[in-house]
């Protein structure tokens, strides 16, 4: 018998960044302008981690130098080297040398299913609401007392395929976890494999690129002048960010990290977590309750005024309160709509919720892994790979279309998917040696800033800028410290 050919190496990260630079349409001439520094394997892990990695933050960090380039600024060198890019993506931090705490008790990997229909489930339960609601599903009690094994006992009666379609039905976050054959025989596999990585669409059409002088004219006001040197690439920028679980969160701290004016938008009533310490870095933090008619007419008037609208709340969530991409569009003519979702815009999962974790699970990731590791259980990745990748491509793609619209006016829709970013990365190859890797030192490489939440000790941006620095200019603070408005009409000290 023939043995089976080796899994592909992957490509070089250049050669992936031309690739992303290419299928937005980009201006080919500014990749003599990046530099990618390092090699694979960057991490433990049979998957080429560092390479898209570093490939995606470097294609949003060169647009963000091209932007400023076009806006009258400096022509940039930039530069991301695997290393600096991964010890981000790692999102390690502490608070007045605390860890984080960062998963639930409950939360995790559980056996499940008879003897004869093996198998394993991955719960998220870090909100309570969804801690609860699988708890009930599993006919077990609501409320923290409830430990792991009691749900593991409970979870023996159902097969993983089974609970992860009735917690689907409850808008429950859970997903089953399957071998990566069988998660490409999924209908999600198809739609997301039909999807490009990095959704660019024109909200009007008449406004399209590449319609002349009459579609600037259209396509509403051009992007304000450059700020004064020490703003960064991307000063004037403004950027609405209505996200909360790392992967929209990351995005709006990267262009936050390139001079961008960035609004983060909690609402009052829904929770975070302790991550938001480190992922509003560089931006100013506001309420708004949309469940109101003034909460929702503040933020009307907050759009009127925006570049870019960042949003990653359930799927047609932010619509049935009126601020779907059409309805943003006519709010603010030229704007660009960002949104992230976790299993793709169409196809048969494009509602159901969830997060890096239990895509990894859901679309072979972990099974792989413990393949390659000699593991009997299901092996996460060592990193949440697929957040913050898609918060770097959620950047990128905000930056491309500001491009288009710089050049052609317009206004644009821009999609990433936790489940796009999988399956691209699925298609980068493996790596044999991974598993034999070690994660880059971290010694010296975190910075210390006092925060609203405490002393904050973090990793620093990775992208580097041959003239204006990548640093972020304003401490993160806890949802609610700032007023609902513009740094430029909120007053003193906003």
């Amino acid at each position: 018998m023939q043995a089976p050919a080796p899994p592909a190496l992957p490509p070089r990260a250049d050669q992936v960044l031309a690739a992303l630079w290419q299928q937005a349409g980009l201006p080919p001439q500014a990749l003599e302008r990046i530099t990618l520094t390092g090699q694979e394997p960057a991490l433990p892990s049979s998957f080429a981690l560092g390479t898209a990695l570093q490939a995606a933050l470097g294609a949003a960090a060169l647009a963000a130098a091209e932007l400023g380039r076009q806006r009258g600024g400096l022509s940039q060198q930039v530069s991301v080297d695997i290393a600096d890019v991964v010890r981000e993506s790692s999102g390690r931090f502490t608070l007045d040398g605390r860890p984080p705490r960062v998963w639930d008790k409950l939360s995790g990997l559980y056996r499940c299913g008879a003897d004869t229909q093996p198998g394993w489930v991955r719960i998220h339960a870090n909100f309570a609401h969804h801690r609860d609601g699988a708890l009930a599903l599993l006919g077990l009690p609501t409320g923290p007392a409830t430990d792991r094994e009691a749900v593991a006992a409970a979870r023996r009666g159902w097969t993983a395929e089974a609970f992860e379609a009735a917690a689907a039905e409850r808008g429950l976050v859970v997903a089953a976890v399957r071998r990566p054959q069988d998660g490409q025989r999924l209908p999600l596999a198809a739609a997301v494999a039909a999807l490009p990585l990095v959704d660019i669409t024109s909200l009007d059409a008449a406004h399209a690129p590449g319609r002349g002088p009459a579609a600037r004219a259209a396509g509403g006001p051009r992007l304000r002048p450059l700020a004064p040197p020490g703003g960064g690439a991307l000063g004037g920028l403004r950027v609405l960010d209505l996200t909360r679980i790392l992967a929209g969160p990351v995005a709006g701290r990267t262009l936050a990290a390139y001079g961008a004016d960035v609004l983060l938008v909690n609402s009052p009533h829904l929770p975070n977590i302790e991550s938001i310490a480190d992922t509003s870095r560089g931006k100013r933090s506001a309420h708004l309750d949309l469940r109101s008619e003034a909460g929702r007419a503040a933020l009307r008037a907050l759009v009127r005024e925006c570049d870019v609208f960042l949003q990653g709340y359930r799927p047609g969530g932010l619509a049935a309160l009126g601020f779907g991409p059409d309805e943003l569009a006519r709010l603010r003519p030229g704007i660009v709509c960002v949104s992230l979702s976790a299993y793709g815009h169409a196809g048969p999962w494009q509602h159901r919720r969830g997060f890096d974790s239990l895509v990894q699970s859901a679309t072979g990731f972990n099974i792989a892994e413990a393949e390659a590791f000699g593991s009997p259980e299901p092996k996460a990745l060592p990193l949440q790979a697929l957040d913050y990748g898609a918060g770097f491509l959620l950047a990128f793609g905000a930056l491309a279309a500001l491009l288009r619209r710089q050049q052609a006016g317009g206004s644009h829709l821009v999609r990433v998917s936790l489940a796009g970013l999988g399956h691209w990365l699925q298609g980068l190859g493996r790596l044999p040696a991974g598993p034999a890797a070690a994660a880059p030192d971290e010694h010296g490489a975190y910075e210390e800033t006092d925060s609203g939440f405490g002393r904050l000790r973090a990793l620093p941006h990775a992208a580097r800028f041959s003239h204006t620095p990548s640093t972020w200019l304003r401490p993160s603070m806890p949802p609610g410290s700032h007023p609902p408005a513009w740094a430029d009409d909120a007053g003193p000290g906003a």
